[in-house]
């Protein structure tokens, strides 16, 4: 195609729209910025100039895995999660708005040493080490692949000299103690897989499930966070909108104090947090 960058803009936006996404003008502003490396909000100035052929095409490529299902992230390269950018891909969770709320519970109560279990991107444990300078801690993961991811973006961030991303299953490699655990685990039930939104099936299904109804992980980390927290340490945890009540009564059984279940942006239960008692 030859043509100006509205010309551009306009067919990606055709595109996009039959494909059923959704705001198609917008996405395809996020698309053609980043192939002509640019800021989405030049476009509307860039409008009049002409568009390379290679350019459209290397566009037109990524709106077209973008009318599959790839969210757009992946195409980007990127997310934005509370003030930095992390680097994201198929082998990692992309992080989401609602999980700034688990950070923003963490940075309000003090910690010097915190395990992120589950770490994926890295996006939690390198945001509370961004905002707390004189913090240290330790993300964990299963997957060799988000591990990678983890430390190229402590690299980016220039945290590596303050974090460790190990690979583990949940405690199994992690030696402790730590003042603060945080953990955004696999919380969907395997039945409810098939419902979830489409963008949703190009992330890591082991981030996301665990295959059985929800709550594998809240009861591994239950009853194992104890042992590896200082007395008065906190867990928070990140949860489904409808889990609030039944973590909440895992951790007390496992003897901790203080439980309480907090609401994201939109009101839902997000939150579990609560203090190993000493």
């Amino acid at each position: 195609m030859s043509g100006s960058v509205q010309d551009g803009l306009r067919r990606l936006t055709q595109v996009l729209a039959q494909g059923r996404v959704d705001d198609p003008a917008r996405e395809a502003r996020l698309v053609l910025a980043h192939v002509l490396d640019v800021a989405p909000g030049r476009m509307t100035l860039m409008a009049p100039e002409a568009l390379a052929a290679a350019d459209f095409e290397a566009a037109l490529t990524l709106v077209q895995r973008r009318v599959a299902g790839e969210p757009m992230a992946h195409l980007l390269g990127y997310r934005e999660f509370y003030g930095q950018r992390f680097a994201v891909d198929a082998r990692v969770l992309d992080p989401r708005p609602e999980t700034e709320t688990l950070v923003n519970s963490a940075l309000g109560v003090p910690f010097r040493r915190v395990l992120d279990l589950g770490t994926g991107s890295g996006c939690i444990l390198l945001s509370l080490l961004a905002n707390r300078p004189e913090a240290t801690g330790v993300g964990c993961d299963l997957s060799v692949d988000a591990v990678q991811v983890a430390r190229a973006n402590a690299a980016k961030l220039g945290l590596t000299p303050r974090c460790e991303f190990i690979v583990s299953n949940w405690f199994e490699a992690v030696r402790g103690p730590f003042d603060m655990i945080v953990s955004n685990p696999p919380y969907i039930a395997a039945d409810e897989m098939s419902g979830l939104e489409r963008e949703l099936h190009h992330e890591p299904r082991m981030a996301l499930t665990d295959e059985a109804d929800g709550l594998t992980a809240y009861r591994i980390i239950a009853a194992g966070a104890g042992e590896h927290l200082e007395p008065g340490g906190w867990l928070m945890v990140e949860i489904g909108w409808q889990q609030g009540a039944v973590v909440a009564d895992l951790m007390r059984l496992e003897g901790f104090a203080r439980v309480s279940v907090l609401p994201d942006i939109d009101g839902r239960d997000r939150v579990v947090q609560a203090v190993w008692p000493g």
